[in-house]
């Protein structure tokens, strides 16, 4: 095993369990969005360039910005709680380690786990950036305009004004 992917393997664990624990809003979505780039980070290495891209371009770049957005436009007044971690984690963690046991062992006996070599592949991001803007410029194009329709209608909600009660 390498250092670089036991380092990212380390920080991308660690942070998906601080996402799953933490009680603030905010620091769950600053730690998935430090989950996500680990994700980047794993397909970087495996020499798959336009998933880790996209991984960074979409999940970092649109999901995550648009969680914490959503999450301080739409903060209530109330006063946080105490406990900085939830009260189930004990069988949380008793399920998790079930579940990872039994995964575990079912692909260790699955015939998909003998290696195989395979050839590179021959698509390139470059080759997939040109089809993007040549024979698939208009689902693009729609694509952009609903996420932009989708900003634009959250800023609205977000800016609407709170009833007096």
């Amino acid at each position: 095993m390498n250092w670089p992917f036991a380092i990212i393997a380390a920080l991308t664990i660690a942070s998906a369990v601080a996402a799953m624990s933490l009680r603030s809003l905010v620091h769950c979505a600053l730690a998935l969005t430090i989950t996500s780039a680990g994700l980047a980070a794993f397909y970087l290495q495996l020499d798959a360039q336009f998933v880790g891209f996209a991984q960074i371009l979409v999940y970092i770049g649109a999901v995550a910005i648009l969680i914490v957005f959503a999450i301080l436009l739409t903060r209530s007044d109330e006063p946080p709680r105490r406990s900085r971690f939830s009260s189930g984690g004990a069988a949380g963690v008793g399920i998790a380690v079930i579940v990872f046991g039994l995964l575990t062992g079912l692909i260790l006996s699955s015939r998909a786990v003998r290696p195989e070599i395979r050839p590179p592949p021959e698509v390139t991001v470059g080759q997939i950036g040109n089809q993007l803007m040549t024979r698939f410029i208009l689902p693009l194009e729609v694509i952009g305009l609903l996420l932009t329709a989708a900003l634009i209608g959250a800023v609205i909600i977000a800016m609407q004004e709170k009833e007096p009660k």
